[in-house]
C-alpha cells in the first residue's frame, strides 16, 4: 500500500511551544507561541531537540520541517525569560551550549532538515534556519541579527551563518542589524529559493529526497562539515563568549530594564548601572 494513502495520524504536541505532526515521511514542527514571537527559551529548544530525536528514530521519516506560527518564523533568545533567569543570578552558560548543540545536531542529523520562513526571523531564529540543510522563505520574510542593540554578539549564530554566507555578509548583518529582505538573503546563500508557497518546494524536495537512503544523508553532512572551514573548537569559543557577554553589567542591565520597565535597550541610559566590566 502506498504509505501516502494511509489516514494521517493526528496533531501531537511536544509540549506547549511546540506543534508536531508526522505527516507521510515528513515530521513538521511548528513554533506554536506568536504571542511571544515564537522566541526560543530553554524549554523550547528542549522541545525541538525532542522533535528531532524523534524523526531520527523514525525509520520512515527522511525529513523534519520547521515553520513558525503567526507570521513570525522565530525572534531567537527569549529575552524576557533571560531576564528573570539573569535577575535569579543564573549563568546563561547552559542554555546557549544547548542551543548551539541543536543547531549542531541539524548540520548531522540522519534526517533532512528544512526551514520554511514565512515572516520574521531574527537572531537564533536565523540561527536555526543557517543551521538547516534547507531554506525556503516568503517574499514577506525578513532575516535581522540585532543582538549588537543589547551589547551582545550573535556569537552561536556566526559559525553557522558563515558557512552559508561568507564572512562579510555575516558581519554585515550583525553589525548593520537592519533586516535583511528575503530576495536579498538569497542572494547571500542564507535562503535556498524565495517561494510564494514554501509547501510546494518542500514536496518538490520530498520527492528526491524519499529516494536517498538517511545513512547516506547522515555521512554527506559528517563529510561536509570535516570540509568547513570553522571546528569544534570555533564553536567552543562561541559559548564562551556568549556567557561572557551575558554576565556583562551591561547586558544584565538592558535584559533587566525590559523585564521590569519595558523598556528596550536603546531607551535605557548609557550611565544607567555602569560600563561593561
Amino acid at each position: 500500500m502506498d504509505p501516502s494513502a494511509l489516514p494521517e495520524p493526528p496533531p501531537e504536541r511536544t509540549g506547549t511551544a511546540l506543534r508536531v505532526t508526522r505527516e507521510s515521511a515528513v515530521l513538521r514542527v511548528t513554533l506554536n507561541r506568536p504571542e511571544r514571537q515564537n522566541s526560543l527559551d530553554g524549554a523550547v529548544v528542549d522541545e525541538l531537540g525532542h522533535a528531532l530525536t524523534r524523526a531520527e528514530s523514525d525509520p520512515d521519516c527522511v525529513m523534519m520541517a520547521l515553520e513558525g506560527a503567526g507570521g513570525i518564523f522565530s525572534t531567537g533568545l527569549d529575552f524576557s525569560s533571560a531576564a528573570a533567569e539573569v535577575s535569579g543570578g543564573a549563568s546563561m552558560a547552559a542554555g546557549g551550549e544547548a542551543f548551539l548543540n541543536l543547531m549542531r545536531r541539524f548540520t548531522t542529523a540522519r534526517v533532512v532538515v528544512v526551514s520554511c520562513v514565512d515572516g520574521r526571523a531574527a537572531g537564533g531564529g536565523v540561527g536555526l534556519a543557517a543551521a538547516s540543510d534547507f531554506v525556503f522563505a516568503t517574499g514577506r520574510s525578513r532575516f535581522s541579527l540585532p543582538e549588537a542593540l543589547w551589547g551582545l554578539l550573535p556569537c552561536c549564530v556566526l559559525p553557522f551563518l558563515v558557512k552559508r554566507t561568507g564572512l562579510q555578509r555575516a558581519h554585515t548583518m550583525a553589525l548593520g542589524t537592519q533586516p535583511v529582505s528575503a530576495r536579498e538573503a538569497e542572494r547571500w546563500g542564507l535562503v535556498d529559493e524565495v517561494v510564494d508557497d514554501p509547501e510546494h518546494a518542500l514536496q518538490r524536495l520530498l520527492v528526491r529526497t524519499t529516494r536517498i537512503d538517511p545513512v547516506t544523508v547522515g555521512e554527506l553532512k559528517a563529510y561536509m562539515r570535516a570540509l568547513r572551514p570553522d571546528t569544534e573548537e570555533t564553536e567552543e569559543h562561541a559559548l564562551r563568549e556568549f556567557t561572557r557577554l551575558m554576565s556583562s553589567p551591561v547586558v544584565r542591565r538592558r535584559v533587566g530594564s525590559l523585564a521590569t520597565a519595558g523598556r528596550l535597550p536603546w531607551e535605557v541610559r548609557p550611565d544607567e548601572g555602569g560600563g561593561r566590566n
